[in-house]
């Protein structure tokens, strides 16, 4: 009899331990434990990362942190941490959570429009995702990767298509530059390199020509009458005469730092550089700001026609008047020049 009763407590214990267990399971795997009221939370996991920098991180998150901490530490998510963007949903238990932030690291949209240089471009890219900018610009601007891949110091930026690609947020500057690399090569295909080559021009001057384009007119419709009129220009052996080019070269200088020069004036035609070109025949040596895809286009796609000049439509503003006289082109200049004065427009 006695040795009955001690069975029946020894099960009664085994009964509590059970339950006690399970109500642990229950708790810490099954109940929902998020306390934010929208329908889904984002957390940010860096590379470098522990257990209590993701911990302070889901805090103002979940209901109760010590339960997660339990599961955490039972599933070794704790010494396994991973890197990356995840979401949580309302009302994901801890089980729920923890399977997210270990493995549905979620795919970002990083985009930049044309930036004109590659310090921007860093302070752009830097903005969307975990590398900051003072890596990327060091990653971008690597020598060895320069001559492993035929790119210098001013040909590098037009690596970098403006356009919107799908990456991860913990895509460091290494691998960020890799992709850009490759969506480069994959946009130089076969009818690209064909055009160029039938045109007589390389992938770096289709895209130095093109930023130039890009700088004149960002009208798509104007942009390969545009590179006609440079295009019969570089055949005939005529300067560019190309005021972005003046622009650019100008803003290299000390005097024209932090400012924006809106009327391009005799003083910009005397600038000594080689990004002159009305001093130096031919294209520059390389880009001046980062050209769209379509100006690219417009340069292998140029229209044909018989214009070598083009001026700012006062009417217009955005558009030119294009000419195939230098009388009528000066008539059209002229015009723009007085509108400017009618503005106020001195510099």
């Amino acid at each position: 009899m006695y040795f009955k009763k001690i069975l029946f407590a020894v099960a009664m214990i085994g009964l509590v331990i059970i339950g006690y267990f399970a109500y642990y399971v229950y708790s810490a795997m099954l109940v929902p434990n998020t306390a934010f009221n929208n329908n889904e939370a984002y957390i940010y996991i860096s590379s470098h990362a522990n257990y209590q920098n993701v911990r302070d991180d889901l805090i103002p998150l979940l209901k109760d942190i010590k339960t997660f901490d339990a599961l955490a530490a039972r599933k070794k998510y704790n010494i396994n941490i991973k890197a990356g963007k995840y979401r949580i949903t309302k009302d994901m238990n801890n089980n729920d959570i923890i399977n997210s932030i270990r493995s549905n690291n979620i795919p970002i949209r990083l985009s930049f429009n044309n930036q004109n240089s590659l310090e921007q471009l860093a302070g752009r890219v830097a903005k969307q995702i975990e590398a900051d900018s003072t890596t990327l610009i060091s990653t971008m601007r690597d020598t060895a990767f320069y001559n492993q891949n035929n790119l210098t110091k001013v040909t590098a930026l037009g690596m970098y298509l403006p356009n919107s690609y799908e990456l991860f947020w913990n895509t460091s500057a290494e691998e960020f530059r890799t992709r850009m690399l490759k969506e480069y090569n994959h946009f130089w295909n076969k009818s690209r390199l064909t055009k160029a080559n039938k045109i007589e021009l390389n992938q770096d001057e289709v895209m130095t020509l093109a930023s130039i384009v890009y700088e004149e007119s960002k009208q798509k419709g104007e942009q390969a009458k545009i590179a006609g009129v440079y295009i019969n220009r570089l055949k005939n052996k005529w300067p560019l005469q190309a005021d972005p080019t003046l622009k650019f070269a100008a803003y290299q200088l000390p005097k024209y730092k932090n400012t924006t020069i809106r009327r391009v004036l005799n003083e910009h035609k005397t600038i000594d550089s080689p990004y002159n070109t009305y001093k130096n025949a031919g294209l520059p040596p390389g880009l001046i700001s980062m050209p769209n895809i379509s100006a690219i286009d417009a340069v292998l796609n140029y229209e044909k026609h018989n214009y070598f000049y083009f001026a700012a439509d006062a009417q217009k503003p955005g558009f030119h008047k294009f000419a195939k006289t230098l009388s009528q082109h000066n008539q059209n200049a002229r015009a723009y020049q007085r509108y400017l004065s009618s503005q106020g427009v001195k510099r």
